[in-house]
């Protein structure tokens, strides 16, 4: 006859197995001192049934029971596998569903032994799905913890979340906040991202070439030229010099001539066709081609990732501002936290994350009371101030294209015996544009302390006005260098397609240009901080000269600091191509960029005192960065499809141009293949495809505005039915004031009337609200 299965209170008493509270004590059973959150003040509290009927009250008791209930079952489980030995595939379903750690149950430690000893020997046994699922759990488990591992490995993890709520100092009294910190975890990305670029042009390129070229595990490398190239083309002889004096090696290694030339470094070196490694041949030309697609893609990729989590931050925060103080006062500590030092750095995180919400929200009151004529004259002064910089802008174009073609003319000559002189024609479009770049983020700065933005929005202005110029200035250098590549005279182009005579290795001086710009705004960057900087700081402080104290302390200012990352990452991009370990160098400048600011910043800066918000400027600083990408894209794109490749150097003199390749690999495919490929690549695979993207756009577009107005009507409901519970509470407290007051057998009269009152107002529906 079988037996009835015990409950919980049959195998554990109740008063051994009571749930834990927060401290891991047992909770104390319910009371009516409880209930008097929900009274106002001065009303003692009644024990009364019209509380239990709260949505609040009803939701804590359903999530009780629940706990409860699902601990009897497995413990009831429990029993019935150690007793009669029954279904092992039962006990482990309940034992999965179980999160709880078996040491937090409040129970003997014989009944801990015997069910771990079950668990052991059911965890032998499993085979088949169960032993599957078992797998699949371990292997979300080591996911998590890898996870967690590489976290706390994080490049300047902990410098960089010091900085949020370290002190100045310079001025001790206040912090820099999470605006700063944005700054450097955005320089930490791109730390990665270069590093990831290096890896691979490193890894697929650079490396089977100098295992090659070494002859290392058998290799060799092949170098051929297309049989009907003029010999004028093919002849390309680097200006390396044997021994020389010491700051001529100085001059090559900033310029990236001489003895830099015909390195690694620059195109022209990688003049291999293939490289066979026993059966096997290395397509170069196909690789380098491939590398340079995927790293462009995985920046875009990388990019549009960390631009959707900051984009969804940022609709969290602008969204409900009243919502944003709730989260953060309410919901804003994590109570993780054990260490000191920690929960000093979360409290200042708060605090400046709430004195950034005060700003903003006391600069949209100052906008809301504007009058007419206050309005019509803040219009008015920005269209003003609007032209001037639409002015300096047009000066600062002027000015390097008038440099540029000072350059283009006078950079043939040579004056022998002034190196320096050579060094600084040489540099003269990067000097130019380095002047603009400093000069006119200083004129923006200015004018928009008179336009009456929020702080948000003053530096996402500020950055696309410094952005117009920055990358202008890059876009203005390539066009010189694609026109003085192209420049014929007497039909000197015929015989190659470009100038061979002045750029035999024409790709291998546009890295050299993009090296040159990479290194000099790397020593830029360190000169301003070590000699601009600190000596300012030393004489604001130690020196009472009226003018120097106007001058103040400086402020750490991120649009400017992230504009000098983005400009340098896109010269990266751009000259990745044609200075394939240029990344290398862009890691290296990031990393002890990193610390030249880190220092500049507790020893010279102040905190700002316009407080912004953190979420809003990552994305901004990343959608800064795909416009950098974007730019990046149309030269290179342009060098690989319409520009003739040299046939002096390169993993292309085989070849018209270095799409070519891709034609090339194609027709060496079997048939069935070139087939696929071609249909792919074909208008009637392209048009019905442009059409599908637009039709799932349009949806998802359509889904969104769907999504937004159902957000927005529950959202309307939930303030309605929250008006409503504070009525009902109210209305609640006075009844049951005036209830103490009444004979016992009012009271119970009044109770069933209450008790359907509560039913009409729909219980069930009060209780959804909750979820929603």
């Amino acid at each position: 006859m079988a037996r009835e299965a015990p409950t919980l209170s049959s195998v554990y008493p109740r008063d051994t197995v009571q749930p834990l509270g927060p401290s891991g004590n047992s909770a104390s059973p319910e009371s009516d001192e409880d209930n008097d959150v929900f009274l106002p003040d001065g009303i003692q509290p009644q024990a009364s049934s019209f509380l239990k009927e709260l949505p609040s009250y009803r939701t804590v008791q359903r999530r009780r029971s629940t706990v409860l209930e699902s601990r009897e079952r497995l413990l009831r489980s429990r029993f019935m596998k150690s007793s009669y030995g029954g279904s092992k595939q039962g006990f482990l379903d309940e034992r999965a569903d179980d999160s709880q750690p078996l040491r937090e149950y409040a129970i003997s430690i014989q009944q801990k032994r015997k069910i771990r000893e079950i668990q052991n020997a059911q965890t032998k046994r499993t085979t088949g799905w169960v032993q599957w699922k078992e797998n699949w759990k371990s292997c979300r488990k080591l996911a998590d913890d890898t996870k967690e591992l590489l976290y706390t490995m994080q490049l300047w993890r902990k410098d960089i979340r010091s900085i949020e709520g370290t002190k100045s100092r310079a001025n001790s009294s206040g912090k820099f906040g999470s605006g700063v910190q944005s700054y450097f975890m955005f320089l930490r990305f791109l730390v990665l991202l270069n590093f990831v670029m290096f890896v691979l042009m490193f890894g697929f390129v650079t490396l089977p070439i100098a295992i090659s070229r070494n002859t290392v595990f058998n290799s060799s490398h092949v170098v051929s030229y297309a049989s009907d190239i003029a010999p004028e083309c093919t002849k390309y002889k680097a200006a390396i010099e044997g021994l020389g004096y010491f700051h001529k090696y100085i001059f090559d290694l900033l310029s990236g001539t001489g003895f830099l030339e015909w390195t690694y470094l620059f195109y022209g070196y990688y003049t291999v066709e293939a490289i066979n490694f026993k059966d096997h041949r290395y397509n170069i030309p196909l690789a380098y081609l491939l590398v340079t697609f995927a790293y462009l893609i995985l920046s875009l990729l990388w990019i549009v990732k960390r631009s959707v989590e900051g984009f969804k931050q940022s609709l969290v925060s602008d969204e409900d501002r009243f919502q944003s103080y709730c989260n953060k006062i309410f919901a804003g500590w994590d109570f993780c936290i054990t260490d000191e030092s920690t929960a000093a750095l979360k409290h200042n995180s708060l605090q400046y994350e709430l004195k950034t919400d005060l700003e903003e929200e006391r600069i949209r009151q100052k906008i809301a009371e504007r009058t007419r004529a206050e309005t019509c004259r803040i219009y008015l002064l920005r269209i003003f101030l609007n032209f001037i910089v639409v002015t300096v802008l047009a000066i600062s174009f002027y000015c390097i294209y008038r440099t540029s073609i000072f350059s283009q003319e006078f950079g043939k000559q040579t004056f022998p015996g002034a190196d320096m002189l050579n060094l600084v024609v040489e540099y003269l479009p990067s000097i130019v544009i380095t002047i603009a770049n400093f000069i006119t983020p200083i004129i923006f700065k200015i004018i928009v302390n008179f336009e009456d933005y929020t702080p948000a929005f003053e530096i996402r202005c500020t950055l696309m006005r410094c952005v117009f110029v920055r990358l202008a200035n890059i876009g203005v250098l390539l066009i010189t260098l694609w026109t003085r590549i192209t420049y014929c005279v007497f039909g000197i182009c015929s015989l190659c397609g470009y100038n061979h005579d002045t750029y035999p290795c024409w790709e291998s001086r546009v890295g050299q240009e993009m090296y040159k710009l990479m290194i000099f705004d790397f020593i830029i960057i360190s000169a301003v901080t070590i000699f601009v900087e600190f000596p300012r700081k030393l004489l604001v402080q130690h020196c009472s000269f009226k003018p120097l104290q106007w001058w103040g302390l400086q402020t750490f200012e991120i649009p400017q600091n992230v504009l000098e990352i983005v400009y340098g990452q896109t010269i990266c991009w751009i000259g990745t191509f044609y200075c394939p370990l240029l990344p290398a160098i862009a890691t290296v400048k990031y990393f002890i960029i990193f610390y030249i600011k880190k220092i500049g910043l507790m020893k010279n800066c102040i905190p700002s005192p316009k407080p912004f918000r953190a979420s809003s400027s990552n994305f901004f600083f990343l959608l800064v960065l795909l416009i950098g990408l974007i730019l990046a894209c149309i030269p290179v794109g342009t060098g690989i499809a319409y520009m003739r490749s040299s046939k002096a150097c390169g993993p292309f003199v085989a070849f018209n141009t270095s799409w070519d390749i891709i034609g090339y690999t194609v027709n060496r495919m079997p048939p069935g293949l070139q087939k696929i490929f071609n249909g792919i690549t074909s208008e009637a695979f392209a048009v019905p495809f442009f059409v599908l993207i637009c039709l799932i756009l349009f949806y998802f577009i359509a889904l969104a505005g769907a999504h937004k107005r159902v957000v927005m009507q529950l959202r309307k409901q939930l303030a309605l039915e929250g008006r409503d519970k504070l009525f009902l509470i109210r209305k609640l407290a006075e009844l049951q004031t005036s209830m103490s007051k009444m004979p016992t057998t009012q009271s119970s009269t009044f109770d069933l009337k209450t008790n359907q009152t509560l039913q009409y107002l729909h219980p069930q529906k009060l209780q959804a609200d909750v979820h929603v």
